[in-house]
């Protein structure tokens, strides 16, 4: 039986259609799907993601032991900075791909995707001993909100007491936000993963629904809509963003990913896989994670072949017609020699060749 979020019933009221996401019964539209991202690249999108992991740890050296369990340095990060990391295994694996938020100097949060949130946890918790701190899965009390798109800044600044102008892209901060209820306590984060500007929410589970409804009510004014999963992946696709199970899973490392800046292999903690990530960061990858885009309207999708010539050289792992650009897009893992921009390539889509070009990423950028 599906899990669902605090927010459910909501959803429910508002004609959301639901799918089962990694456990979970989350919205994936409410209305359609083009509208709702539409939405968020011009006005703003309201989505509910209280199906992530939130991930506490606590503690003297909290820092140093997510610098020995990640393959980045947290401790490194000043007090209301967050960070963007990965957790892998011993072989060099990515098992997930996470965001850590500095709360105090001996408080972090790791938020992790919601289809290994169980995982996190417990290697994080495996991870710690030898640390003077603690590991505490808070996923089951807290909700997330995010608010996403050009105007998020003017419908959350509407609602919260902390100065968004202060509060820079990856940045977070206590906060009080208004609600009909009253003034409810929470994280305000200034992330996202759609490609736009905009603010992820984390209260507690019992205080979702005002938070929600008083973001709706704020939004509504300035032409935002509640959206659903559909969306928030074209959205993320555009803006060349991974997905675990997709772009990234046990079987890539960071390097073929693209993602090797995040490794610190020279810190002064160990962590599990660095022996093999030292030994990868040597070779050449086998493949590399490349853009497509392409010229006609049938999208490749995520398990399609890569084609030169007519030659298997890659797969296609995530894939769509780009909403805002008008033209199919996807992400690829290509073999080193058909990964410069500019080579001609071809996806098999059903049996049928359908030309592509390899592009830089992200296929889109918001204006600044």
């Amino acid at each position: 039986m599906s899990r669902t979020s605090p927010l459910h019933e909501a959803h429910a009221a508002l004609g959301a259609a639901f799918t089962d996401f990694a456990g979970w019964s989350m919205p994936v539209r409410y209305a359609s799907d083009l509208a709702e991202h539409r939405a968020v690249r011009a006005t703003a999108g309201v989505f509910d993601l209280s199906h992530m992991g939130e991930v506490r740890v606590r503690g003297p050296r909290a820092g140093e032991a997510l610098d020995a369990a990640l393959v980045g340095r947290p401790s490194a990060m000043p007090v209301g900075r967050a960070g963007y990391g990965l957790l892998v295994g011993e072989e060099g694996g990515v098992l997930d791909d996470l965001v850590t938020y500095r709360l105090g100097e001996d408080d972090f949060l790791v938020v992790a995707n919601a289809s290994n949130a169980g995982l996190v946890a417990a290697e994080l918790t495996a991870r710690a001993p030898g640390f003077d701190a603690t590991v505490t899965d808070e996923s089951t009390g807290t909700a997330l909100v995010a608010v996403q798109g050009p105007t998020a800044a003017l419908i959350v600044g509407d609602l919260v007491d902390a100065d968004l102008d202060a509060l820079g892209y990856y940045r977070c901060t206590p906060a009080s936000l208004r609600t009909a209820d009253g003034a409810v306590d929470v994280l305000l984060a200034r992330t996202g993963y759609t490609g736009e500007d905009g603010f992820e929410v984390f209260t507690a589970a019992e205080r979702a629904v005002p938070v929600w409804e008083a973001l709706l009510a704020a939004g509504r004014g300035r032409d935002a809509v509640p959206c659903g999963l559909a969306c928030r992946d074209t959205l993320r696709l555009e803006a060349g963003m991974p997905l675990y199970g997709h772009e990234l899973s046990r079987d890539v490392d960071p390097y073929t990913a693209g993602l090797g800046r995040v490794v610190k292999l020279d810190k002064p903690t160990g962590f599990p896989g660095r022996d093999a990530l030292e030994r990868l960061a040597q070779r050449t990858p086998e493949r590399v994670l490349v853009g497509l885009r392409g010229t006609g309207r049938r999208a490749g999708r995520q398990g399609h072949p890569v084609l030169h010539e007519g030659r298997p050289v890659g797969v296609v792992t995530s894939g769509a017609l780009s909403p805002t650009l008008g033209h199919p897009v996807a992400m690829a893992y290509v073999e080193p020699a058909f990964a410069p921009v500019g080579t001609a390539l071809a996806v098999d889509v059903r049996g049928r060749p359908e030309p592509v070009e390899v592009v830089e990423l992200p296929f889109y950028r918001r204006a600044r």
